[in-house]
């Protein structure tokens, strides 16, 4: 009995009740969170750093409950949003490499990563990540290829890895995925075909800024797209049917291409806001079935010809220089130009002969109008484009050998 009340003992419970103290929050952490997700995240936190400026990190301290840190939550036990980086506007990011222990967050449906100074490849492991319905990893310095497993994640609804460095070809798996939503690649160096998409779901498909090349086929894309840009790629062959059935589009860039055939007068009838055909190899003529209530038609640089529609005089911003458009134009376009209602009319570098206005027409100051090189003397002057030129009228055995 004399040992248990020996001057030790009050040490001895002291350093026991710290003990468990601590074993007790340890404890408690992982009461919280699974384990594995637990070292999941241990590892992920150990392959980033924040960039100068950036305190992100200072809230991840593995003695605590990790379900607490910054860009984390959870449900169950279990991580399910992941979101790395300070996601305020203008915030320095994060700078190192994702962990293929990121693939052992079971249940996570939300990773996300601020722009930053991320490199190395996307792990091979996001493919186990079978919740997965957001991933977005944009403008950071990620490269190598897409790993074709993230065409395994059937629940995905929005993947985003605009602005990287990424390489090789869109897996073809990716076509498939029934949820996706939002695809947004655009600003990589990706190379080949499209895949054939087949998601009745894909609302917006951005691809614009890569390298990739071959044809489109009719059926290639779903009529569910609302917002699609494919400019400055390699991409060719005749669109016509394919867009005829892309109905319920409201954006359509596919400017800096090499699409050729006609553009279907249907086309202009459909909800879009801002159509981007510019730089291609378009031929034919123009024909809006109706009144066109798009507000921005670039059709320029391609090889357009035949009168130009006055259906067209309703567009506010037009762009159909560097075609070869020819006869004369429509009254209708005067008119709505010195009214303010068109606000860009740019008709240069074509082989039209003549148009309805008053040499002393005061054009509105919110108006632009270019007129030349065309087969007529510009019957005002008005300023153009740098990229005009300085020459007002097109040499006449031109505009001859056009007619012949």
């Amino acid at each position: 009995m004399a040992k248990l009340h020996s001057p030790r003992t009050p040490l001895l419970c002291a350093f026991m009740l710290f003990f468990l103290v601590h074993c007790n929050i340890h404890l408690h952490v992982f009461a919280m969170l699974d384990p594995l997700d637990f070292l999941a995240l241990q590892s992920i936190r150990k392959a980033l750093r924040d960039m100068p400026g950036s305190n992100f990190f200072a809230s991840w301290d593995f003695t605590s409950d990790p379900c607490s840190f910054a860009g984390v939550s959870c449900q169950s036990n279990k991580v399910v949003t992941l979101n790395l980086g300070d996601s305020r506007a203008g915030s320095p990011g994060l700078i190192g490499r994702l962990d293929l222990s990121i693939g052992k967050l079971s249940a996570l449906a939300e990773f996300s990563v601020v722009p930053g100074r991320i490199y190395g490849p996307l792990p091979e492991t996001l493919s186990h990540l079978s919740n997965l319905r957001f991933l977005a990893v944009s403008r950071n310095l990620i490269s190598g290829q897409i790993p074709a497993g993230v065409g395994s994640l059937r629940r995905l609804r929005t993947l985003d890895l605009s602005y990287n460095q990424l390489s090789g070809q869109i897996p073809r798996s990716m076509g498939m995925l029934p949820a996706l939503s939002n695809l947004i690649l655009c600003h990589n160096r990706l190379t080949g075909p499209l895949p054939l998409f087949l998601s009745r779901t894909l609302t917006r498909l951005d691809l614009k800024h890569n390298a990739l090349s071959g044809w489109l086929g009719p059926n290639s894309l779903p009529p569910s797209l609302q917002y699609l840009s494919l400019s400055w790629n390699r991409l060719g062959g005749p669109v016509d049917r394919l867009l005829t059935r892309l109905d319920q589009l409201s954006y359509l860039d596919l400017s800096s291409n090499q699409f050729t055939g006609t553009i279907p007068g249907r086309l202009f009838t459909f909800p879009i806001t801002s159509l981007q055909l510019q730089r291609n190899l378009f031929s034919g003529h123009v024909e809006p079935l109706n009144h066109v209530s798009i507000t921005t038609v670039d059709l320029s640089y391609n090889k357009l010809s035949g009168p130009i529609s006055p259906f067209l005089a309703t567009v506010q911003n037009l762009y159909l220089n560097n075609n070869g458009f020819s006869g004369r134009v429509p009254a209708c376009f005067v008119q709505r130009l010195l009214s303010a209602n068109i606000q860009i009319l740019y008709l240069q570098h074509n082989y039209l002969t003549g148009i309805e206005i008053n040499p002393t027409a005061e054009i509105p100051l919110s108006s632009s109008l270019c007129l030349q090189y065309n087969c007529m003397v510009p019957p005002v002057q008005t300023p153009c484009p740098l990229k005009a030129g300085n020459q007002k009228t097109r040499p006449r055995q031109q505009c001859n050998e056009w007619r012949g």
